[in-house]
């Protein structure tokens, strides 16, 4: 029975976020470990009436010091490049030993005034609370993995195994080497590089997945409809090949008709209800 598309798309959710999407605390704590000796050691400086001079005295016996100032204005690199009244500055943090340098950064961005006005109390505090807002950075990364794992988890609960009988983020070549299949329709005779998300083995079919949500929209979304349907017409004639597309989230409601259009061809295109339903299970075994 053909299926209805306003009706599967009814079924789309809002959100797959887990607690750890919003702040992953273990690379917090991680990255603040590889800095904390440094920080503690400029907490010394916190409330100096001579900071600069101080800055001095603590640079000349730890040097070291000088690798977590990046991050005390917020920036993960470790060079830090500067256009000030016309001059040009470049701030390597792994190489700097000129101390004059260093103390005009620190003036120049605020820090010695943050430090000797004791307006913090804790370096230490101060950096934790900077990695947890650079981290909310990677919620979009965190999001993608968010949809591998949902899937992840419905291919093993038919009973598939990791590398042995499903593998993850394998390339055309590596599925062609494996398996002696043609799969040249997908990569243009070998020109276009393509990985899939999953790749699942059964006795007669090699299943290729890819994942998505999208809780937001954007013009990203038509390209991704638009490529996987030409991706699903591709596939359609390899014989002992099919793709699966699995994607959700709101993000498609302004993308609904590029995505209704491969949903008139991809007949293995599914969501999240799809999944809880059974239809994976259904396909597979």
């Amino acid at each position: 029975m053909k299926r209805d598309f306003k009706n599967w798309f009814s079924k789309f959710t809002d959100s797959i976020s887990t607690y750890g999407y919003y702040v992953d605390f273990g690379k917090v704590y991680a990255n603040i470990d590889l800095i904390k000796v440094e920080l503690n050691l400029l907490n010394s400086l916190i409330g100096s009436k001579n900071i600069e001079n101080d800055f001095d005295k603590l640079f000349t016996k730890y040097p070291e010091i000088k690798k977590c100032l990046p991050l005390l204005i917020a920036v993960r690199e470790k060079e830090i490049k500067v256009i000030d009244n016309g001059e040009k500055f470049k701030y390597n943090f792994t190489t700097i030993n000129d101390i004059s340098l260093l103390k005009q950064f620190m003036v120049k961005t605020g820090l010695f005034d943050l430090i000797s006005n004791h307006l913090i109390n804790n370096l230490v505090d101060y950096a934790m609370g900077i990695e947890v807002g650079l981290g909310s950075n990677g919620r979009k990364n965190r999001g993608g993995h968010l949809m591998e794992n949902v899937v992840e988890g419905y291919i093993e609960k038919v009973g598939f195994e990791k590398n042995k009988n499903y593998f993850k983020e394998m390339y055309l070549k590596d599925i062609e080497s494996k398996w002696n299949i043609d799969l040249s329709a997908l990569s243009n005779s070998g020109k276009v590089t393509k990985r899939f998300d999953y790749v699942v083995k059964t006795k007669n079919i090699i299943y290729a997945i890819e994942t998505n949500f999208y809780s937001s929209g954007g013009s990203k979304l038509n390209e991704t409809a638009r490529s996987y349907k030409t991706l699903a017409l591709e596939s359609k004639n390899i014989k002992g090949f099919k793709f699966i597309w699995i994607t959700d989230g709101l993000g498609w409601a302004d993308a609904k008709n590029n995505l209704e259009e491969t949903f008139d061809i991809l007949e293995n295109l599914y969501n999240i209800n799809d999944l809880e339903i059974g239809r994976l299970k259904d396909l597979l075994v």
